[in-house]
């Protein structure tokens, strides 16, 4: 098992769920293959989108339904700072996860979080479990909770 998606594991089990983490046998690096994958609705994948604070230089997470948009100009109004492009480095170093693989959950130092309300809409929904080809199956009040990620319209 990788080291990162040990960490969701832990921190699943830290939160007192017992999700099951499903290796797919296709890849899942984006919300349409992850739903095929799955065989759920886009909007049923919680994609993690992450951009960089251009104060805090520090990176920010948007858990998003996986049909929608983030639009840069509402998120950067809802994290009280302008957002850029977070690059791959920043990611793995912030997160822990590279690109394709970013959980919103068992980071490696504590994240700037915010949840798109979408989400609570389904009794399931599937995340990156830390790897290309790794999700997992979750209550989504469930997943806001652990994330302590804040409720918000970032979407466009």
């Amino acid at each position: 098992m990788s080291k990162s998606m040990k960490r969701v594991e832990l921190a699943l089990a830290a939160s007192g769920l017992s999700a099951d983490i499903l290796e797919m046998t296709a890849e899942t690096r984006t919300a349409q293959q992850a739903a095929e994958a799955a065989g759920c609705a886009l909007d049923q994948i919680a994609k993690s989108i992450i951009f960089k604070g251009e104060n805090s230089g520090h990176v920010v997470l948007f858990i998003t339904a996986g049909g929608n948009r983030v639009s840069a100009k509402r998120a950067s109004a809802v994290a009280g700072q302008a957002l850029g492009k977070a690059d791959a480095d920043l990611i793995r170093a912030e997160t822990g996860f590279a690109i394709g693989g970013v959980a919103p959950i068992g980071h490696l130092t504590p994240v700037e979080s915010y949840f798109d309300p979408r989400l609570l809409e389904f009794e399931r929904v599937y995340a990156a479990a830390g790897t290309p080809r790794h999700i997992f199956s979750i209550d989504p009040a469930a997943l806001l909770k652990m994330t302590g990620a804040q409720t918000a319209e970032f979407t466009e």
